[in-house]
């Protein structure tokens, strides 16, 4: 029986080694719990990394952005705007709190969150005093998205900005780190991130007020007292210090796994760039991606197959690929939900493809990925008539 190639993953754990001293020193000294030396200095760390005042470590990125709606006081049925093309957890810490998501579409340029529609609708809001409290913006595939113009208008009508950086770590806008634009901003550490703590996240700002109530809520809100005393609600949110110290030693081989992904991109680009109907995800002007996944649009009659069948031919290959994220106002958990446009992340998804992209992939590798979309635009290409 012939032996099936090993299977490549869309984005799988990196380890660099220089994990291990931190971690073994952790152990060493038994701080095999929540918080200790790594948290801190983990802390400490990524905030000089992204330009920030404060970091605050969690279990997930999800909690991060869960923490500033609860730090902002958002009420049951109060709005929250919020990027459509995204992961479910952006909008389900929305409903953790009660409120109601309004979904705002993105613009083709950058995939991202449509600053001019977000402006108009935030200036009907204001004309018929209804503001959201908040605008959760994301960073999407490791591009941010137009922030100044985003920014801008939550300023000019006084609505809160909390960035969703979680796929943007080492991204840039205008020269500024990622996840550095909000009130409130979010990263994520999950496996399949740029650089990992197996699972974690971390809240950035400089407003700290908010980050000491985001740690007091992160450990159960337990009050200052020699017993266990609670006097608000609070949440198991806080990051281990063993995962701190593997945080620790992925930091510092950032800028080499987002120069490496931008290397695989680069690579794809060079080798698909000329197939008919297969474009990639554009580069804005404004910023340095970190291409944390390699994503392209497939136009079926162009190309000849759609992405579903690049996808399924890939996995044919123990290959893995996935669509683009779905619209959260096409999810059955928000049906109903209140958006602001929609067309342009629902064709994103009906044509989009993300290709295995993580920064340990092998140039051996990446040629199985290349040669499997290749061979289903070969099969289903028209020969030329002869003349």
């Amino acid at each position: 029986m012939k032996k099936s190639p090993a299977r490549i993953y869309l984005s799988s754990p990196h380890m660099s080694g220089r994990e291990m001293p931190f971690v073994r020193e952790a152990f060493r000294t038994n701080w095999i719990a929540p918080l200790g030396p790594n948290v801190d200095a983990f802390e400490k760390e990524f905030a000089a990394k992204v330009g920030a005042k404060h970091a605050v470590a969690l279990s997930s990125g999800t909690a991060a952005l869960h923490l500033a709606l609860r730090t902002l006081k958002v009420k049951p049925g109060e709005e929250v705007f919020c990027s459509t093309f995204t992961f479910a957890a952006t909008a389900n810490v929305i409903a953790y709190e009660g409120a109601r998501p309004v979904f705002i579409d993105s613009d083709m340029a950058t995939w991202n969150m449509d600053p001019v529609l977000l402006a108009a609708e935030l200036d009907r809001r204001a004309r018929s005093g209804r503001l959201p409290r908040a605008v959760i913006v994301v960073d999407l595939y490791g591009q941010c998205a137009d922030l100044a113009p985003i920014a801008a208008s939550c300023r000019r009508h006084g609505v809160v900005l909390i960035e969703d950086a979680a796929e943007a770590l080492g991204a840039t806008y205008r020269g500024r780190p990622a996840g550095t634009f909000g009130w409130a901003n979010a990263f994520s550490f999950n496996g399949n991130k740029i650089i990992t703590t197996s699972g974690g996240g971390m809240l950035t700002t400089n407003d700290g007020t908010l980050a000491r109530h985001a740690r007091f809520l992160s450990t159960q809100a337990r009050d200052d007292a020699p017993h266990y005393q609670h006097s608000y609600i609070g949440f198991n949110y806080r990051l281990s210090n063993v995962l701190a110290g593997i945080g620790r030693g992925q930091l510092s081989v950032l800028d080499g796994r987002v120069n490496a992904r931008r290397r695989v991109f680069a690579n794809y680009a060079k080798a698909l760039g000329r197939l008919p109907g297969l474009t990639f995800m554009p580069e804005a002007s404004y910023g340095r991606s970190n291409r944390w996944l390699t994503c392209v649009i497939v136009d079926p009659k162009a190309f000849g197959a759609s992405r579903e069948d690049i996808r399924l031919a890939l996995a044919a290959l123990n290959i893995e690929a996935r669509p683009l994220w779905k619209p959260m106002h096409l999810q059955t958990v928000f049906k109903g939900c209140a958006t602001v446009g929609g067309k342009v992340s629902e064709r994103l998804f009906h044509y989009g493809l993300c290709l295995p992209s993580g920064s340990n992939l092998t140039p051996a590798q990446q040629k199985r990925v290349i040669a499997g979309v290749v061979s289903v635009q070969k099969k289903t290409s028209k020969p030329r008539a002869r003349r």
